[in-house]
C-alpha cells in the first residue's frame, strides 16, 4: 500500500444513482481522464484534485455495483481493483463509499462488504438534503461509531460537505476497525448478517418520521409506474420529444444554413476559379455542411434523453419495460442499454456489461444497433420530409414514432429467435433497479452531458465525414472529360463518366431491385462508414454547393427531379421507403462492428452481425419495393 506524502489513490464505489459520478465531478472539475482497465474492455475514469493540505489525490471511479460478489464484467472490475487483483492497477489506498442517505439501509450493504476487507475506508452519506425532506432523522456520529469508519455527510451535486471529506482523506488514514457484525459462513449467511445489522442501526442513526403522507415521489409513481397510465405517459413523453425534434430544430438548422452559405460564398470568391476552389466549396464545405445542418436535431435527442436520466424518469420506463423485455427473453436490464442505443449504438453496445447472463448480455449487443441512433436522423429527416413534403410537424413526428418502433418491435422478435437458438448460460438473469427520487436535473450535468456527445458528432463530421467527402469530390471529379467532349459541357454526362459513375454503374444492378439507380447505390454504399455520410454523398453526386440558399431543399428538389433513362422517376414514394427500410436495418457503421467485436471477444459475432443486418436490410427493402410495385404503388 502506498502511503506517499505527494500524492495517494482513493477508490469511489457505490450502487447505480448513488451519487458517486456526480461526487467524483465535483471533486475532479476538468482534470478527468477515461481510457479502458487493463485486459477488459471496462471504462475507467480517473482524475486529481488537491487535499486541504495541498497533497496531489488520484481518484478512480469504479464502475457502480450492488456487492462485491461479481456477476458482471463492472462488478467484477471493482472487486478486483479493491483487492489490488486487477492487472496494472495500483491497489487503492483509501476507498469512500458513497451511500444515499434516503436509502441508507440498503446502500450500507455494499459499504459493509467493503469495510469487510480490512482497508481504510471512508462513508460519504450524499443526499442528506433529501433525506431530510422526506422525514429521516440523520445521525452521522452513531453511524460512524456501528460502522467503524468515518462518516461524512455531503450533498454532491451541491458541493456541500466537500472540503470536510477531503479532510477524511488525508494522511495518515482512519484506521480499520474490526467488523461488529458476523463476517463467517457462507455467502448468503454473510449476507443476512449484515442485512439484520443495516436494519438496527437505521433504525438508531436513520430514524424516519413515518406520518402516513405519501412523498412527491410516492404519489408521480401512483401514475407513472401505473400498469396502464404508465404507457400512456411513456408513449406521450416519447411523442414529445419526437415533435419537439422536429419544431424547434428548424430555426437552428436555417442558421446553420445560411451561415455555411455565407462561408461558401465568401471561399469561392477568395480562391481562383480551378479544382481546389471546386474542392473546398463543393466538396468540403457543402459536404460537411449537409451532415452539420442536422446537429440542432441531434442535440435536442441528447438533450432529452439526458433529461429524463437525470430527473429519475428513465429509471421507471425501464422498470415499465422490464415484464415486455421478459415475453422475448430478456430482463429490464437489458432496456437502459437499448435506449442508449438510440443515442448511439457504441455506448449502448458498452452499456451491456451491467448485465449478469452472458447469453443476455450477447444477444443485447446484437441487437442494440437495430435501436435507430442519432446518425440515422439526418437520413430519417431527408426522406421523410421527401415523402411527407406537405404534412405538419406532429404528422412528421408521428411518422418518425413509427420508425422507431418498427426497428424496436423488430430487434426484440430478433431478441425471441436468439433465444432460443443460442446455448444456455450458466449465470442466471435477474433484474434489480434502483429508482432513484425525482429531482431536478442539474443544469451543469445537462450542459456537459449534450457538449460531450455533440461535440463528438463535430469530431466525426470533421474526421470520417471530412475524408469520405474529399474522397468523393475525387471520385466524382476525375477523370476530367476533354475538351472537346460533349460531357465537357455536360455536368450530368461527366458525372456518369467519373470513377464515381463507373463504381455506380457497376454496382447499380444489385441495387436496382430496390428502386435505387447508381447515384443513390454509392451513396449507400459509402455510407457504410458513417450512415450519416449518405447526406453528404448525395449533396457532392447531385453538385449541391453551400454557396446555394437552402441547401437542403435544393437537394430535396433535385432528388425529386431524378429520373431513370427512360424518363420514370428515382424517388418515388415507393423508393423512399425502401430506402428507409433499408436505414432502419442495416449495420451502416463499422466503428459499431469493431467495438462488437472487442465486447464479445470475437470478430465471429461482429461479422455474422454485420452480415446478417446487411443481408436481412437488402431483403426487407426489395421487399417492400418489389411487393409494393405488384401491388401498383409508384
Amino acid at each position: 500500500m502506498s502511503t506517499s506524502s505527494e500524492q495517494h489513490l482513493v477508490a469511489l464505489v457505490g450502487n447505480p444513482n448513488a451519487g458517486k459520478t456526480t461526487l467524483f465531478n465535483a471533486l475532479t472539475g476538468e482534470n478527468q481522464k477515461v481510457g479502458n482497465y487493463s485486459g477488459v474492455t471496462v471504462s475507467r475514469k480517473s482524475g486529481s484534485f488537491r487535499s486541504p493540505h495541498g497533497t496531489k489525490v488520484e481518484i478512480i471511479d469504479l464502475p457502480g455495483c450492488f456487492s462485491l460478489s461479481p456477476s458482471s464484467p463492472d462488478e467484477e472490475v471493482t472487486r478486483n481493483v479493491l483487492l489490488g487483483d486487477q492487472d496494472g492497477e495500483q491497489t487503492p489506498d483509501i476507498t469512500v463509499c458513497v451511500v444515499d442517505a434516503s436509502a441508507l439501509e440498503r446502500h450500507l450493504l455494499l459499504a459493509m462488504e467493503v469495510i469487510e476487507l480490512g482497508k481504510p475506508v471512508v462513508v460519504a452519506l450524499n443526499m442528506v438534503d433529501l433525506a431530510e425532506s422526506r422525514g429521516i432523522h440523520l445521525d452521522p456520529t452513531l453511524l460512524s461509531e456501528e460502522l467503524g469508519v468515518p462518516v461524512v455527510p455531503i450533498q454532491a451535486n451541491k458541493k456541500k460537505g466537500l472540503i470536510e471529506l477531503k479532510q477524511a482523506l488525508r494522511l495518515p488514514f482512519p484506521a480499520t476497525g474490526a467488523a461488529k457484525w458476523d463476517t463467517s459462513g457462507d455467502t448468503e449467511t454473510r449476507q443476512k448478517a449484515r442485512s439484520e445489522f443495516a436494519k438496527t442501526i437505521c433504525g438508531e442513526a436513520a430514524r424516519r418520521e413515518d406520518d402516513g403522507t405519501l412523498t412527491i415521489s410516492d404519489k408521480l409513481d401512483e401514475v407513472l409506474m401505473h400498469p396502464v397510465l404508465g404507457w400512456f405517459v411513456l408513449i406521450g413523453v416519447m411523442l414529445t420529444v419526437f415533435w419537439t425534434i422536429f419544431s424547434w430544430a428548424a430555426y437552428p438548422m436555417d442558421a446553420i444554413e445560411g451561415a455555411f452559405g455565407s462561408l461558401g460564398d465568401w471561399v469561392g470568391a477568395t480562391l481562383p476559379e480551378g479544382d481546389f476552389n471546386e474542392l473546398m466549396v463543393d466538396g468540403i464545405i457543402g459536404g460537411i455542411a449537409g451532415t452539420l445542418v442536422f446537429l440542432p436535431q441531434i442535440v435536442l435527442l441528447f438533450f432529452f434523453i439526458a433529461l429524463l436520466e437525470a430527473s429519475g424518469y428513465m429509471a421507471r420506463a425501464a422498470f415499465l419495460m422490464d415484464r415486455v423485455m421478459n415475453l422475448v427473453g430478456l430482463s429490464g436490464k437489458a432496456f437502459l442499454p437499448l435506449l442508449s442505443a438510440h443515442a448511439c449504438a457504441i455506448p449502448g453496445v458498452m452499456a451491456a456489461r451491467t448485465i449478469d447472463s452472458a447469453k443476455e448480455r450477447l444477444i443485447t449487443i446484437l441487437i442494440a444497433p437495430w435501436m435507430s441512433c442519432s446518425a440515422r436522423l439526418p437520413v430519417y429527416f431527408l426522406l421523410i420530409a421527401m415523402l411527407l413534403p406537405q404534412a405538419s410537424s406532429i404528422q412528421q413526428a408521428l411518422f418518425l414514432l413509427a420508425v422507431y418502433v418498427l426497428g424496436i418491435v423488430t430487434a426484440l422478435a430478433a431478441a425471441r429467435i436468439l433465444k432460443g437458438r443460442l446455448s444456455e448460460d450458466a449465470t442466471p438473469s435477474h433484474f434489480m433497479l434502483e429508482l432513484p427520487p425525482y429531482r431536478l436535473p442539474q443544469v451543469g450535468y445537462l450542459i456537459r452531458h449534450v457538449w460531450d456527445r455533440a461535440w463528438a458528432f463535430v469530431k466525426r463530421a470533421g474526421s470520417i465525414i471530412l475524408a469520405l467527402c474529399i474522397i468523393l469530390w475525387a471520385l466524382q471529379t476525375y477523370p476530367k472529360p476533354a475538351e472537346d467532349s460533349p460531357a465537357a459541357e455536360d455536368s450530368a454526362l461527366a458525372l456518369e463518366q467519373s470513377y464515381m459513375g463507373q463504381i455506380g454503374h457497376a454496382v447499380e444492378p444489385v441495387f436496382k431491385p430496390l428502386g435505387y439507380d447508381w447515384r443513390t447505390a454509392t451513396s449507400v454504399i459509402t455510407s457504410f462508414a458513417a450512415r450519416e455520410v449518405f447526406v453528404s454523398s448525395l449533396m457532392v453526386t447531385y453538385h449541391i454547393s453551400e454557396e446555394e440558399d437552402e441547401a437542403e431543399t435544393l437537394l430535396q428538389d433535385r432528388l425529386a427531379a431524378a429520373t431513370w433513362p427512360d424518363g420514370r422517376k428515382v424517388y418515388t414514394p415507393l423508393t423512399l421507403l425502401s430506402l428507409l427500410v433499408f436505414f432502419i436495418y442495416a449495420l451502416q457503421c463499422l466503428p459499431t462492428s469493431a467495438v462488437v467485436a472487442r465486447e464479445t471477444n470475437s470478430w465471429k459475432w461482429a461479422v455474422a452481425q454485420l452480415g446478417g443486418m446487411s443481408l436481412f436490410a437488402y431483403l426487407a427493402a426489395l421487399a417492400v419495393f418489389q411487393i409494393g410495385t405488384l401491388l401498383g404503388f409508384s
